[in-house]
């Protein structure tokens, strides 16, 4: 397996946590998912196997400053008054969870202040992921389809796998809100989207599937992640015009989904006739196929 995202997300990392990254073995590279690095605890990888020390001494803020300056470009100050959604995404699809002490204004929070942890994500490119998975999907012509798995479980790699593969029947239309998907870099997508994919990033998903419905007539409409009833609201735009969707959400199943309000509506709604339940495996992820309950 390829190991490009884990070498893009680890340069970011502050120097002798880096080096420490840069030099484990091949085979736990591959199966990486996430670094952390909390201030006051040694710095850890998330994997496939666990979660693995990579340091023996403990991550100072200075170490925080310095990944944020790093993601960034800009001086941990500046970078600070820019994240109030508690997170950064940079050029690679390589996002930077963030968490720390907040200045809040009527209830919004405007600013971090002081960092104390971050979760720096590796982005994933897993070509042919979805073979075993496409053939059932698309079998009488694809299905409003909804990406399901808990935080961190390959909702966005397999998202990516089936836009490349979609694109090539289809017109495809993606909404990066946090441009985690596509990775655009000066213009240009740094994942394989397929040849039928045109990329909208940084726009909310209610505004933006307005704009992809009006600007590219889409066939498929992508998107990453419904949160928010923002969000639930796009889904329903673009269900109206008659445009198949592709989506994903936090949940381990359709059961799971009846414990939030959010997600009771988006099922009352009916607007998804199929579900991709993403577990994981002794040999990585495995997906299952559900139809929606009529």
């Amino acid at each position: 397996m390829r190991t490009d995202g884990f070498e893009r997300a680890s340069a970011l990392l502050p120097g002798d946590i880096r080096q420490a990254a840069q030099a484990l073995p091949e085979r736990v590279k591959a199966s990486a998912e996430e670094f952390r690095l909390r201030a006051g605890s040694p710095p850890s990888l998330l994997g496939r196997e666990g979660e693995r020390r990579l340091a023996p001494r403990p991550v100072t803020p200075g170490d925080l400053d310095a990944l944020l300056v790093s993601a960034t470009r800009a001086s941990a100050h500046t970078a600070l008054e820019s994240v109030a959604s508690g997170f950064v995404t940079v050029r690679g699809g390589c996002r930077v969870g963030l968490c720390g002490v907040v200045s809040e204004s009527e209830g919004r929070v405007m600013t971090i202040r002081r960092l104390t942890s971050a979760a720096l994500r590796i982005p994933r490119e897993a070509l042919g992921c979805a073979d075993g998975l496409f053939p059932a999907l698309t079998r009488g012509g694809f299905e409003d389809t909804l990406l399901l798995s808990p935080p961190g479980g390959g909702k966005t790699t397999l998202l990516r796998e089936l836009i490349r593969r979609l694109s090539e029947q289809m017109r495809v239309s993606l909404l990066d809100e946090r441009g985690e998907v596509a990775g655009v870099w000066e213009g240009t997508p740094e994942f394989d989207l397929g040849p039928r994919t045109d990329v909208l990033t940084g726009a909310d998903k209610c505004s933006g599937a307005a704009m992809l419905l009006r600007s590219m007539n889409p066939e498929l409409l992508a998107m990453d992640e419904i949160t928010s009833p923002e969000d639930l609201e796009a889904a329903t735009l673009a269900a109206g015009c008659g445009v198949k969707l592709l989506a994903s959400a936090h949940a381990l199943g359709p059961e799971d989904m009846r414990r939030r309000g959010l997600y009771v509506r988006l099922l009352e709604l009916g607007i998804f006739r199929r579900f991709v339940i993403i577990r994981p495996g002794p040999s990585g992820r495995e997906y299952e196929l559900r139809e929606a309950k009529a």
